[in-house]
């Protein structure tokens, strides 16, 4: 006779075959179904591994962390009132590693789940909860024993360990730590074990997710010393192979390649692949971050704070977090919250053995003192970290030292220190594949040392801004223009040469952020109205912020069902602010803020370059060849050019 216990089983079963065959909606149904039966049969504990297996469905198949966090949280609290067992274990660890933002929750939980797995005999167990464990006490500080419980890990998963999705999660955590630390020799060495043993590689399942996150972390190691286009072909390569096997799309590479494109100057870019994806610590600083670079500092602030509260303890991301706040408040002009940020940031990061984020650190310090008129002290704080750096292996972030040194001796009045400064960050730059920003290129010209890879053209031609409008000059020829956003467009290009810049971006710098980010006109970005408006993308992200702040309030006082409906709103807002930038085959949409943004600002442009030509022909020939218009632009100088153009202010 057929008990209800045993049409449980029965549903999970066809969970299981319904997620094999892609019916995600249809495991879903199975497993709540499976969760009903066993609890009506008082079989606690298979209701609660159920719980866990439905968690598991939400975060890595259909992407809401908040319907997940609600389930593992409901399969730990069936068994709180059981006698000691395996399955207790099992729950505790359920969510993946990275996906719990507290280190102190993680430890506690993968603590318990090492004691039911020693006491019950349960090695995958054990695999697993040493490596949350070492995650835990990496990102709170403790990177000696950390380490040590990843290794273990590792050798569990490289040997006696036979569950697959187990040894899965725990090769992520170790990898998450690795990332985090830039411990890149370690995971490198694991990594071809791993790959050996089958558990990296590219087919579906946990192989190629995998295989993804090690390609992340090569990639961020390429990315560092210098080698971006090689770095952006094993990030799009990863994609590509995910996506072609897998219904869900990639992560772990699209969040370094988000990281590398801000680098480079695409920001539309970046903030395409971060879409949807801020609610998770791995992609919340990131997104920090650009919105910082964009020149939201009052996002970015909160981005930076919510980040700050979810993750307690944590030492790692907190450093990181606290130095975008820090710029975020320097930028803002609030000198005495952004020594307020640094003083924390110092106390976080106190004898953190990771000498990169120990320079990070030092350089937000500079800046603070700096804005403080302390510039002697904030010389003196950049030269001690370049001291610290390793020999090699650093060469981006030792160019970007000697780049704040060449600036903060000029602004001392010290030419020749910054032009010997200067030269040395040349060096440093010569032979690395890397994007130099606008104001670093600016600033090597100001000191007269010409940036790494640009020779003297026969003739300089300037564009600068006054109250007036603007001037174009060239040799001898001095013409003086009105005011355009063409003319402003073009200045930005200028700044940048050799860098892309979405439509959407130029917009966005040149028309400026919404100053009250609190409104939305939920039908703008998706209907034929004014769709190039900036202030209306600048709504759209303080909405989604500040709905995923009221999520993280809801879930910490288990509010489960109001935090899935602020979801849901959340869901519908990253949907709409998607079809801004045209993603999911949308570019080309008559409606698209893209494709009005790519009309509009490409007539501006040209009209720019016309009027140009006309009071400066040689030079606006030069520029009329060199600009790229399109979805994206980019002046592109040639190294045989006769007239090289650059702006001034």
């Amino acid at each position: 006779m057929t008990t209800i216990g045993d049409d449980a089983v029965v549903q999970v079963a066809l969970a299981e075959r319904a997620l094999q065959a892609g019916e995600v909606e249809a495991a879903r149904t199975h497993l709540s179904t499976a969760i009903r039966e066993f609890t009506a049969a008082g079989d606690r504990r298979q209701a609660a591994v159920t719980c866990a297996r439905l968690g598991d469905l939400y975060a890595l198949t259909i992407g809401n962390l908040t319907a997940a966090r609600s389930w593992f949280t409901r399969a730990i609290q069936l068994l709180e009132a059981e006698p000691a067992c395996v399955e207790q274990g099992w729950v505790a660890v359920a969510a993946l590693g990275c996906d719990v933002d507290d280190p102190t929750v993680l430890l506690a939980r993968a603590e318990l789940a090492l004691d039911r797995a020693r006491r019950f005999g349960d090695v995958n167990l054990e695999m697993l909860a040493l490596a949350n464990a070492g995650l835990a006490h990496v990102q709170a500080g403790r990177l000696v024993e950390g380490r040590e419980q990843l290794d273990e890990a590792m050798a569990l998963a490289s040997g006696p360990a036979d569950d697959v999705e187990a040894a899965g999660k725990s090769v992520c955590s170790f990898l998450t730590a690795c990332y985090y630390t830039a411990d890149f020799d370690r995971a490198g060495s694991w990594a071809d074990i791993l790959r050996a043993r089958g558990l990296i590689g590219t087919t579906a399942g946990v192989p190629v997710f995998l295989g993804n996150h090690c390609d992340s972390v090569h990639a961020t190691a390429l990315s560092e010393l210098g080698r971006w286009v090689e770095a952006e072909a094993v990030l799009v390569r990863a994609i590509d192979a995910f996506e072609a096997c897998m219904s869900v799309p990639s992560w772990h590479p699209a969040i370094a390649l988000a990281e590398l494109r801000m680098r480079q100057g695409r920001l539309a870019d970046a903030e395409t692949l971060l879409l949807g994806k801020d609610g998770h610590l791995q992609a919340l600083l990131p997104a920090a971050r650009l919105h910082q670079v964009r020149g939201d500092h009052d996002l970015a602030r909160a981005t930076a704070t919510r980040g700050l509260r979810a993750i307690g303890g944590d030492r790692l991301r907190a450093a990181e977090l606290l130095a975008v706040l820090v710029d975020a408040e320097l930028d803002a002009g609030d000198v005495d919250a952004a020594a307020r940020a640094c003083d924390e940031l110092d106390a976080r990061a106190d004898q953190l053995d990771v000498p990169g984020l120990q320079a990070r650190i030092a350089a937000a310090r500079a800046r603070v003192l700096a804005a403080g008129n302390d510039v002697s002290s904030a010389i003196g704080t950049v030269e001690d970290a370049l001291d610290r750096l390793p020999p090699t292996g650093m060469p981006v972030l030792r160019a970007t030292l000697l780049l704040d040194l060449v600036h903060l001796h000029d602004r001392a009045g010290n030419r020749a220190a910054a032009t010997v400064e200067a030269r040395s960050a040349v060096a440093t730059l010569s032979g690395l594949d890397v994007v130099l920003p606008g104001a670093a290129v600016a600033l090597l010209e100001r000191v007269g040392v010409p940036p790494p890879g640009v020779r003297p053209a026969a003739l300089t031609a300037t564009l600068r801004r006054d109250e007036r409008g603007w001037v174009a000059e060239c040799a001898t020829t001095r013409s003086r223009l009105r005011d355009t956003k063409g003319l402003r467009y073009l200045a930005e290009l200028l700044r940048h040469p050799g860098v892309e810049r979405h439509t959407l971006d130029l917009v966005d710098r040149v028309e400026g952020m919404a100053a009250d980010g609190s409104a939305v006109e939920r039908r703008r970005l998706g209907d034929a109205g004014d769709l190039l408006d900036a202030e209306a993308r600048s709504a759209y992200r303080h909405r989604i912020e500040a709905l995923r702040g009221q999520i993280d309030d809801a879930l910490a006082t288990g509010a489960d069902e109001p935090a899935l409906v602020l979801q849901g709103e959340l869901d519908e807002l990253v949907g709409q602010l998607a079809q801004a930038f045209g993603i999911g085959g949308r570019a080309r949409r008559a409606s698209s803020a893209a494709e009005r943004a790519r009309v509009n600002v490409t007539r501006a442009l040209r009209s720019a370059t016309a009027a140009l030509g006309e009071a400066l022909p040689e030079a606006g020939t030069v520029l009329d060849r060199r600009l790229r218009t399109g979805l994206y632009c980019a002046y592109e100088p040639g190294d045989g050019d006769e007239v090289r153009w650059v702006v001034r202010f």
